[in-house]
């Protein structure tokens, strides 16, 4: 009966290690499954901008990209469980607080959450592609069933037009933290060397900064499908992403934004190497 209470709280302490540390691995299979997706989008993205591309500049294209390649099968596969990864990092941040003084606020929780389901649908649209049932529709296509299922329901109005209202703050926010380099306070700092941190705060920044501007446009987006009570003008990131060529800046803005999630994809890596989790 005494051993068995003395060696409780050792039990306790291995069991809450363990879990630590698969939360950590998951969290940086995460990050470099996030990586992969958005450095390929910026790519497909780059050759849409220089004419040199016909395939879809979103997560559909580049799951087709890694399906072409040798071993591609394996490589879905593999994505998708760091995705499933990122989705139980997001989950234990939500359930026990994310690492930080603020880490327990309801805030910071509640965002968990939100990550948590958008990374669901992240996870299941690469497993489901794997699977061989998932590859048939792009983001553009899924934007607009969804937008005109919302619509159709009572109020679907008001719905997609706070869900595109809200998607483009969200878009504004993570620009604008970018810009700041709000990501320092998540980094192991003090493992970078002085040329690396340079190197990641040029990811950080335009990577940040880009990926904002795509979501504040696909919002803008929604909100005018549901001004217009029209579906078919939500875009999803491909229709997002061309519509910056068709700006008086013409595709060099593309180039630019496309060049941007790309250093995303670069970010991400060095996120899953030196983050905080």
């Amino acid at each position: 009966m005494e051993t068995s209470a003395m060696t409780r709280p050792g039990r306790f302490r291995a069991r809450r290690a363990a879990r630590g540390s698969m939360t950590e691995g998951a969290a940086r299979a995460g990050l470099a499954a996030r990586g992969v997706i958005y450095l390929l989008v910026g790519v497909l993205a780059l050759r849409v901008a220089f004419g040199e591309g016909e395939e879809q500049a979103d997560r559909s294209g580049a799951l087709a990209t890694i399906a072409d390649k040798p071993f591609g099968a394996v490589l879905l596969w593999a994505l998708g469980a760091g995705l499933v990864g990122m989705v139980l990092w997001r989950l234990s941040q939500a359930v026990f607080g994310s690492s930080g003084p603020d880490g327990r606020k309801p805030g910071k929780r509640f965002l968990a959450v939100v990550r948590c389901v958008f990374y669901v649908f992240g996870a299941w649209s690469v497993l489901s592609f794997a699977a061989g049932s998932g590859g048939g529709r792009s983001s553009d296509q899924q934007s607009r069933d969804l937008t005109a299922r919302a619509l159709a329901v009572p109020a679907g109005q008001w719905f997609v037009g706070a869900v595109g209202a809200g998607i483009a703050v969200a878009g504004v926010w993570i620009g604008v933290r970018a810009a700041m380099r709000s990501y320092h306070d998540k980094l192991k700092l003090g493992e970078l060397s002085p040329r690396v941190r340079r190197l990641v705060d040029v990811t950080g920044v335009g990577g940040g900064v880009a990926r904002g501007l795509v979501f504040a446009v696909a919002g803008a987006f929604a909100v005018r499908a549901a001004v217009d009570y029209r579906p078919q003008k939500a875009k999803g990131l491909d229709d997002t992403l061309r519509s910056f060529a068709d700006t008086p800046f013409g595709p060099w803005l593309l180039v630019l934004v496309a060049a941007g999630l790309v250093l995303f994809g670069l970010f991400s890596f060095a996120l899953a190497r030196w983050r905080r989790v």
